[in-house]
């Protein structure tokens, strides 16, 4: 049980830390209204990892937005749009069926572009449709695009015996509902 713990823990804190460093490395375009948040192709491992992922990719996103300058609503609202997509993918694609993984990504996007495209053309003082086709675009590109071939990457047979062999996905508790 300790490990299992432990590694849950160990997970968390390493999404944590990609999604925050990520962010944080690229912000001249993880940042206002039209942004390309490349760490947010890691919202869809959430399908694979559970629970380690979303709550990491929340942590992170709370790290990351702290150092983006535009106060607490972004740093709350971030978080919260990354809980909300990540949890909502997990529940719907994580059976690993394509077609689920699909639905997944999509329902990322359109949560993260609906809840920071709304707060982010609010605080920049941008028209709400600015806001919202802004953040499409760049969760489009980073979460639809890139994170669909990160996600099908780590579910490739060999990746996943890989993942399996060392219980990686046994002791995170893939099967949990």
């Amino acid at each position: 049980m300790k490990s299992k713990n432990a590694l849950r823990m160990t997970l968390t804190a390493a999404f944590a830390a990609l999604y925050a460093v990520g962010v944080t490395f690229l912000a001249p375009i993880s940042f206002q209204i039209f942004q390309v948040r490349i760490a947010d192709a890691l919202l869809p491992l959430s399908m694979l990892f559970g629970w380690p992922a979303i709550l990491g990719l929340s942590l992170g996103a709370f790290v990351a937005n702290f150092f983006g300058g535009l106060g607490p609503i972004d740093i709350i609202g971030g978080s919260a749009a990354n809980f909300l997509a990540t949890f909502v993918a997990w529940k719907i694609g994580h059976k690993r069926r394509p077609m689920n993984a699909l639905a997944g990504v999509l329902s990322e996007v359109v949560i993260v572009t609906v809840i920071v495209g709304t707060y982010l053309s609010f605080l920049i003082g941008m028209p709400l449709v600015v806001g919202l086709l802004g953040i499409f675009l760049g969760s489009v590109i980073a979460i639809g695009l890139l994170g669909s071939i990160l996600f099908f990457a780590f579910s490739s047979s060999r990746v996943t015996s890989m993942f399996r062999s060392s219980n990686v996905f046994n002791q995170v508790g893939q099967s949990e509902d």
